[in-house]
């Protein structure tokens, strides 16, 4: 296992000490990392994972990616989520889908909602091998994916920005390989 420093964590996970019942969505497969680090707090973490759903195969002429999504998403109507964590995510779906899972999340979304991602600062940026989990409140642990995910195709900055109407980019940080960590909080 890996780890890498967060500049974000800490702004993102700021509330977990104040929140009565942090409610957490982790978009990527459940890491024992995550699970220990939230199993310290009151909190309701909601882990589903997208990725083991890529590529999309239900893409069709016109899929119907908002009801595909919202099955896949263990969400009761009543859920108001803290924290998303979409780690990487958005460098495997097409805007429809991007669009289609702001909709779907658009409900459980409060003020003070803040989400968590990884995108690229130029489409040539080399995929991400790893998957990712919390360790601490300031760093992320990666471990190898077991294979592959197909579909890789990175928006630039300015399109994934242009394409989150739901969310807006508070804070962003440049990595050395390219990709950006970024902190999002509702638009």
């Amino acid at each position: 296992m890996l780890r890498q420093t967060s500049q974000l964590l800490p702004a993102l996970l700021s509330r977990r000490e104040d929140a009565a019942c942090l409610e957490v969505l982790d978009l990527g497969p459940a890491r024992p990392e995550t699970v220990a680090y939230f199993a310290g707090s009151r909190c309701r973490l909601h882990i589903a994972d997208l990725f083991a759903e890529l590529p999309l195969a239900w893409e069709q002429e016109a899929p119907d990616y908002a009801a595909e999504l919202a099955a896949l998403l263990p969400l009761a109507p009543a859920s108001r989520l803290d924290v998303v964590l979409f780690w990487d995510l958005f460098n495997y779906l097409p805007v429809e889908a991007i669009q289609a899972l702001q909709a779907v999340l658009r409900p459980h979304l409060n003020p003070g909602s803040r989400a968590h991602a990884f995108g690229v600062h130029k489409r040539s940026a080399p995929e991400n091998t790893h998957h990712f989990g919390i360790l601490a409140g300031d760093t992320l642990a990666l471990s190898p994916r077991p294979a592959a995910i197909a579909g890789y195709a990175p928006l630039s900055q300015a399109r994934l920005q242009a394409c989150l109407s739901d969310f807006r980019f508070e804070r962003s940080v440049l990595l050395g390989d390219g990709r950006l960590e970024l902190l999002l909080l509702p638009a």
